[in-house]
């Protein structure tokens, strides 16, 4: 991720120091992009703002080690909402916190480039849509850290503001707990299909072309309706797939506990 930044980061109006204290990427970075790397101390001593591109489980320790040395004024980001809204970040009023995550590449968008097509993640060349949050500090410093978001995820299209709840909602709570486990379950479906004897292509194409149509209805991409004989499996296909109560992920305890177990 810290790699994704700094290309994009380069060529801006931002001046900026890289902190990396692997042997491969800081190689990586200079063999790669032309970068030197400095230490953290050199780097934070002068630093308007620190973007934490590390792991959710590292937040905590990395800022236990370097919070003292940012001064009053400091804007630290996240790039996720897990490890701030755990309370891993220190209890520092005179800091500015900021979190903000990528939408990724929408399933349904105009895209003709070839490499932009094939950039399911986003940042390189791929439009995305992003979320932010300013979770303390003055508000005149959403600005800032939007500019940053926008830089960092680029090329940007829907720039949305949310809190850190939020975006807790979103993420682990729609997009993994709930969006990831369906996927799971739809490949783990297609390859039931496979062991009972479909060609595996042939399943494969028929799930993926059926996905892009259906979700082009529900999510009302195009205008359309189900066939009847479609909507009495979704009747049957739901209860029998998911628990009555499978809303209750998104519980305020329901994403504390799921965060607690990713922090």
């Amino acid at each position: 991720m810290g790699y994704r930044l700094a290309l994009n980061l380069q060529g801006t109006r931002f001046e900026v120091d890289h902190v990396e204290i692997n042997p491969a990427g800081i190689d990586r970075l200079k063999t790669n992009l032309g970068i030197e790397t400095v230490p953290s101390s050199e780097a934070l001593s002068r630093a308007e703002v620190v973007i934490l591109a590390v792991p959710d489980t590292h937040i905590g320790q990395v800022m236990g080690q370097i919070h003292e040395s940012l001064p009053a004024g400091t804007m630290v980001v996240a790039l996720d909402a897990a490890a701030p809204f755990a309370g891993h970040l220190p209890d520092r009023p005179d800091l500015t916190y900021f979190v903000t995550h990528p939408c990724h590449p929408p399933i349904f968008n105009d895209e003709t480039e070839l490499e932009a097509k094939r950039d399911f993640f986003g940042g390189l060349k791929a439009r995305q849509h992003i979320v932010s949050a300013l979770m303390q500090g003055p508000e005149e410093d959403y600005a800032k850290g939007e500019e940053i978001a926008k830089v960092i995820w680029a090329p940007v299209m829907r720039s949305h503001r949310v809190t850190v709840e939020q975006m807790a909602l979103l993420e682990p709570g729609l997009s993994e707990t709930v969006c990831a486990s369906l996927l799971v379950a739809m490949r783990e479906a297609m390859d039931e299909v496979v062991r009972r004897g479909v060609n595996e292509v042939t399943a494969r194409d028929f799930l993926l072309g059926h996905m892009n149509v259906l979700a082009s209805v529900i999510f009302e991409e195009t205008p359309g309706v189900f066939s009847d004989a479609c909507n009495k499996a979704i009747e049957f296909g739901k209860p029998a797939l998911m628990r009555d109560d499978w809303k209750r992920v998104f519980e305020p305890q329901e994403i504390a506990d799921s965060i607690r177990r990713i922090t």
